[in-house]
């Protein structure tokens, strides 16, 4: 079985060192560092906090041993471009199911067009901005922590009521009925040591769609979300790290697949909302707010 460690493991035990690219920063790139004797997992959308603003990584990505590596990230703190700590650690937060499947299909039209791991900027921060609004969290710097720590005990309960279970290796999460993402990690353990941001990711989802209906999931309706993953269309692009990126979309699901030695290390889809709604966020006044930023 194809082993590996996970960011808050390696960070943790000091062998993972994770920076910006230089002293003026990169908004897209951050640099990575693994001394560690084997592989580590960078979650897709897996957040980190500090430096000059906090990051998501627009990719999953397996960190070769001993390696440096540049890794394609998006902002999650809009109001930011100060030093608060010169290396990263992590925030315990994944970004919010939706806001993942809107990234997910960004990062691909990227891929699809220039093979660039880059999302729509704009629209990250704008989605954000939607996120604090609807949970009515003020953020000084625009930043997708503070909405996730207003939540805190929202989120702890729910931590108690979906808890790991043995020999554990994904979720597959039904809100009011209807099956909307799942995620498969090869790796038990590791799916243990990342299944409390991944339920933080799904229950912060359904209170910003305030999903409180009581429709009942069935296993036929989890039979038939897997049956649709089967008919997307698939492309394949080199990993950022080692492996390869399987990206997927079909009707209203987008998904991604990394892939190593045949193993498919992580894998995720999610129900998203249709193509043209997505294309209508990435508008060029949202692409001219981030080039503006970028420049200040």
């Amino acid at each position: 079985m194809l082993a590996y460690g996970t960011l808050a493991e390696a960070l943790r035990d000091g062998v993972i060192l994770v920076t910006e690219v230089n002293a003026g920063g990169s908004v897209p790139d951050l640099k990575v560092m693994n001394n560690a004797d084997s592989s580590i997992l960078l979650l897709d959308e897996e957040e980190l906090k500090g430096a000059k603003q906090n990051r998501v990584f627009n990719a999953s990505v397996l960190l070769d041993a001993h390696s440096e590596t540049i890794i394609p990230v998006s902002c999650t703190e809009a109001g930011r471009s100060a030093y608060t700590s010169e290396t990263f650690k992590e925030s315990g937060y994944v970004m919010p199911r939706n806001l993942r499947a809107n990234r997910t299909r960004s990062v691909s039209a990227s891929l699809n067009q220039t093979h660039e791991y880059r999302s729509d900027q704009g629209a990250v921060w704008s989605d954000i901005d939607r996120m604090a609004e609807v949970s009515a969290v003020e953020s000084p710097t625009r930043t997708m922590t503070d909405v996730f720590e207003a939540k805190k005990k929202e989120l702890d309960v729910c931590l108690d009521a979906f808890s790991h279970v043995p020999n554990q290796n994904g979720l597959l999460v039904f809100a009011n009925g209807a099956v909307v993402g799942f995620d498969l990690i090869s790796r038990a353990i590791a799916c243990e040591a990342l299944h409390p941001k991944l339920v933080k990711s799904y229950v912060m989802d359904a209170l910003l769609q305030k999903t409180n209906g009581r429709r009942k999931a069935t296993l036929d309706g989890a039979r038939e979300f897997i049956k649709e993953t089967q008919s997307c269309s698939d492309k394949k692009f080199k990993s950022a790290g080692l492996g390869w990126d399987y990206r997927f979309e079909g009707g209203t699901l987008v998904g991604s697949s990394l892939v190593h030695n045949e193993t498919a290390v992580h894998t995720a889809f999610f129900r998203a909302q249709s193509a043209t709604s997505s294309a209508r966020m990435a508008n060029y006044a949202r692409r001219a707010e981030y080039r503006a930023r970028r420049a200040a």
